[in-house]
């Protein structure tokens, strides 16, 4: 309130607002604000195929090393592969050439047992055939060995 004899200013009774406002106003024109601060920089990208502190072929050893004992052709291949990441990196790759051999070997002893099946079955197959051309044809018993020819 004011005084009526002193118009324009306030009593002296009268506290008056506790906080007038702030005595600058912020601008209502966009083309008045401070320029915004510059961006921090960018990190710099690595170059495909740089050197890093990591073995490129390394997880993919492990892969080859858990296949080989799985599905032994696919362990080799992802080994031969993981070896020759490893090898352009110039990192020696231990699981990859573990998966390599273990593939090799298995694949071996596997073509092996494969072999020794078929033989013995073929043998098995022609005993059968043998004793039913000396037998012929019918349901027979020999030394408690049931045969049944055609």
């Amino acid at each position: 309130m004011t005084d009526p004899t002193n118009p324009g200013t306030p009593e002296s009774t009268n506290p008056g607002p506790t906080n007038p406002g702030p005595t600058n106003p912020a601008p209502t024109d966009p083309a008045s604000y401070p320029p915004a601060p510059p961006a921090p920089a960018a990190a710099p990208y690595s170059t495909p195929g740089a050197a890093t502190d990591e073995d490129p072929g390394r997880m993919l050893g492990i892969v080859a090393l858990i296949l080989a004992f799985l599905v032994q052709i696919a362990g080799l291949i992802v080994g031969i592969i993981a070896r020759k990441k490893s090898k352009e990196a110039g990192y020696s790759n231990g699981f990859a050439t573990a998966a390599i051999w273990i593939s090799i070997v298995l694949m071996v002893l596997g073509l092996l047992l494969a072999i020794a099946l078929i033989a013995g079955g073929a043998a098995l197959f022609s005993g059968i055939t043998e004793t039913c051309t000396e037998l012929g044809s019918g349901t027979f018993e020999v030394d408690g060995v049931t045969y049944e020819c055609p």
